[in-house]
């Protein structure tokens, strides 16, 4: 009798697998020591802004005593402290609903076990950076070789603001969502696609955005894209209509709470956050960006070039200057995937970059940039695509991402802010 002939395509599934697992298990063990490292030693050495206090009266990321504070540094800061407490309390308050459910919710069943939503939190983080990172091979191994895809994963890990990615912060589980729910899309999955997509939206109001890149690859071929060979509707673009359903029951839920049922939107005022018109934002920041230069060259912290917002105007003439670069970086990104990768993934970008663009912080036109770019995969991808291959590229970008990296978790720990 012949033995039966195991198919190739089964074969090569079970390998790519086995190089995704690999490679994101590698990516992640080495960007979360580095991470570790970095704030614990930063926080013994340098110790602790005196403004935690103002953010986090009640001790909710220190509570563990001097030692346990010390190895969790890198766990919990800033915006750590709304989860929390949303974990712990739920919706008490306006601005309490800028923050979508879905993490807060996931860190309380997570934290249950360990009596510590804050514990629960960040394992629940760091599992779902894993996801993501394996995630993203498969993706990336769609179309490019184990190297783009190991690349790729590698700058997503070492990205400088990484450590975002295993704090008490929904930037993991928006990152594995979104990554997760192209990748159903590419494979035809689209029930997967829009219940992941629907989740992500529940995740942050920036997951709506999904809904671009999602009906695209559903509308043309991402390998030859061209509108003149559309493909057919089919019964089963209506799962793609999940997509906004997620932002919608979170509205739902907080009329079911006696919430005001718009609070999301509205809370962004109290975050200083308003439509300034189309990418307005890049503008604001180009001026806030000049107004902190000549704040600096200037020596002297009177007057204030730009609109004040309280602290040292330095440091905040440094931050925007800081946040402009960001955002040159960004769009030369951009550039390179709406160039290199599928018009899907480059109008995703665009797409998701419009909404902080869009709506600036009063104060400082740019804040949290940095931290928005983080999970914009298709970044990644093009930068793993313009480094592979090239040596002294690769050991460049590694170099300065993981300098970078231990710089700004340095920072984040020690309660300083970032981005």
């Amino acid at each position: 009798m012949l033995s039966r002939v195991v198919p190739d395509e089964s074969v090569r599934a079970t390998a790519a697998a086995d190089d995704a697992l690999a490679d994101a298990w590698r990516a992640l063990w080495i960007s979360r020591l580095l991470v570790w490292a970095a704030a614990v030693v930063a926080v013994a050495l340098f110790g602790l802004s005196d403004r935690v206090e103002d953010f986090d009266p009640t001790g909710l990321t220190t509570p563990f005593g001097p030692t346990g504070d010390l190895l969790a540094a890198p766990l919990a800061r800033w915006d750590s402290v709304w989860f929390l407490q949303i974990a712990a309390d739920g919706y008490g308050d306006g601005a309490r609903t800028a923050f979508f459910p879905l993490y807060p919710l996931l860190v309380r069943i997570a934290g249950a076990p360990f009596g510590s939503g804050l514990i629960g939190g960040a394992l629940l983080s760091t599992v779902l950076l894993a996801v993501a990172l394996v995630l993203l091979h498969r993706l990336v191994a769609l179309d490019h070789d184990r190297a783009v895809a190991r690349n790729a994963v590698l700058v997503t890990a070492l990205f400088p603001m990484s450590f975002f990615f295993s704090a008490v912060y929904s930037e993991s589980l928006f990152l594995a969502l979104s990554i997760g729910a192209v990748y159903a899309a590419r494979r035809e999955r689209w029930l997967w696609a829009g219940l992941l997509g629907m989740l992500a939206a529940m995740t942050r109001s920036a997951g709506v955005v999904l809904l671009v890149p999602l009906s695209m690859i559903y509308l043309w071929d991402v390998a030859r894209p061209s509108l003149a060979a559309r493909r057919p509707l089919r019964p089963d673009a209506l799962w793609l209509a999940l997509v906004p359903l997620g932002l919608a029951s979170f509205c739902a839920l907080l009329a079911l709470g006696g919430h005001d049922p718009l609070a999301p939107f509205r809370a962004q005022e109290v975050w200083f956050r308003s439509f300034a018109g189309p990418f307005a934002g890049a503008w604001d920041g180009l001026v806030a960006a000049w107004q902190g230069a000549r704040q600096l060259l200037s020596g002297a912290r009177e007057p204030i070039y730009f609109t004040a917002a309280g602290g040292d105007p330095f440091v905040a003439a440094r931050h925007n200057i800081e946040l402009f670069a960001w955002l040159v970086l960004a769009l030369a990104a951009t550039a390179g995937v709406l160039r290199r990768l599928p018009a899907a993934y480059g109008a995703y970008v665009v797409a998701a970059l419009a909404l902080p663009l869009s709506y600036p912080v009063a104060p400082q036109p740019l804040m949290s940039l940095p931290r928005f770019v983080a999970v914009l995969f298709p970044l990644a991808i093009w930068l793993a695509l313009w480094m592979t291959g090239r040596p002294v590229r690769e050991r460049l970008v590694l170099a300065a991402f993981a300098v970078a990296l231990t710089v700004y978790t340095a920072i984040f720990a020690t309660w300083h802010w970032v981005a």
